[in-house]
């Protein structure tokens, strides 16, 4: 009992604290709670079901070895956002989805690694991460970045424009929908060749052996993991659809834009056990790890959820899903790209440039809350 305890009071059982808001969730939903409510108390439930889905990943990939091992933890790294998303999508609530996929970005690259480097920091001058490692991994989100920004492009000049940040859902032109296709079939075949090239190719480079002492903790078994994950994929599910029911009409109440919903609270919400994982691993000045998790991260959603998304949008909700940005996500993620270029070329961090990095992610935030 006290084992239990401890772990729940730990840093890595806090989210487990939250589970009670999963069961209270449901009740609120099904008894007709105000939108307000419904919507906070839903998102609080999706932070452990996240967080239980993670672990039961990492369960699982240490049991696989490393090929497979790492290819469950890139499938599954994100899940818990793509399930949010297809609610979201299947809603029609296309700006959401896109807004949501950005906040991811910009989170883990501004507010996670930011928050890294200035934990990490406070105690030391500085720290130091493999730069080859780092660097491989942001080439692949700034190649990503342009990529995605195409469509937005080809809209703003032979289209109708960029949409508003105001905007719920937009009925595009065939051409822009087939290219936002084409451009994600690209994406996720280099994904599938980024996976080769850390799995197998350069497995050493992004899965270095870790040293003897770490993780004392006793390993599930296959089957619990596999119970652990089922279980997460449902409440994550349950969670999601609240979730998103609860978004139009809690946004109107509080007196927020759905864009800024999508892209500060439910980017949050969904990496929230994520987040705190790479702030705790820099602290123990295991920058490596946190520097992995923030761009790798980045380069998943970029790679592989957002292309997902834009494929699922054909054949769920009301229509195709071009991946066409607004203005303000535009400009956020193309200088947010650039900042992680500049950051990882250096292999080493301190914690004022921690503290600049969650600066601007407090800019952008209040831009995006003004928009």
């Amino acid at each position: 009992m006290s084992g239990a305890r401890g772990f729940l009071l730990g840093s890595d059982g806090w989210p487990y604290l939250l589970v009670p808001a999963i069961p209270l969730a449901v009740a609120l939903e099904l008894a007709h709670a105000g939108a307000v409510v419904v919507f906070v108390v839903s998102a609080l439930g999706v932070i452990p079901t996240a967080a239980l889905m993670g672990r039961a990943t990492e369960q699982l990939a240490a049991r696989s070895g490393p090929g497979i091992g790492g290819l469950l933890n890139v499938t599954f790294g994100n899940a818990p956002e793509i399930i949010i998303a297809l609610f979201a999508l299947n809603a029609g609530l296309h700006e959401v989805v896109k807004a949501s996929l950005v906040g991811s970005i910009l989170g883990n690259i501004l507010l996670v690694m930011g928050g890294s480097m200035l934990v990490g920091g406070l105690r030391r001058e500085r720290q130091y991460f493999d730069r080859t490692a780092a660097n491989a991994q942001a080439l692949m989100l700034l190649l990503a970045l342009a990529a995605l920004i195409m469509p937005a492009i080809f809209e703003l000049v032979e289209g109708q424009g960029l949409p508003s940040p105001g905007d719920e859902r937009i009925d595009y032109d065939r051409t822009v929908e087939h290219l936002s296709l084409t451009v994600s079939i690209v994406l996720l075949a280099i994904y599938g060749f980024g996976l080769l090239f850390s799995l197998r190719t350069h497995r050493e480079l992004f899965n270095p052996h870790t040293s003897e002492g770490e993780g004392d903790e006793r390993p599930w078994s296959v089957r619990t993991a596999v119970i652990a994950l089922a279980v997460a994929g449902v409440a994550v599910g349950a969670m999601s659809e609240i979730l998103v029911g609860s978004i139009t009409e809690a946004s109107e109440s509080i007196g927020l834009s759905e864009f800024f919903v999508g892209v500060i609270v439910v980017a949050i919400v969904g990496n929230a056990a994520e987040h705190w994982v790479a702030v705790l691993v820099a602290a123990k000045d295991k920058m490596d790890l946190s520097v992995n998790i923030a761009i790798g991260s980045s380069a998943q959603i970029a790679l592989f959820a957002a292309p997902v998304l834009v494929i699922c949008s054909f054949f769920v909700g009301p229509g195709p899903m071009p991946f066409v940005l607004n203005g303000f996500e535009l400009g956020a993620l193309i200088v947010a790209v650039v900042i992680a270029q500049v950051v990882t070329n250096e292999g080493e961090s301190h914690w004022f440039e921690g503290l600049q990095l969650v600066a601007l992610y407090a800019v952008l935030g209040l831009a995006f809350f003004f928009a």
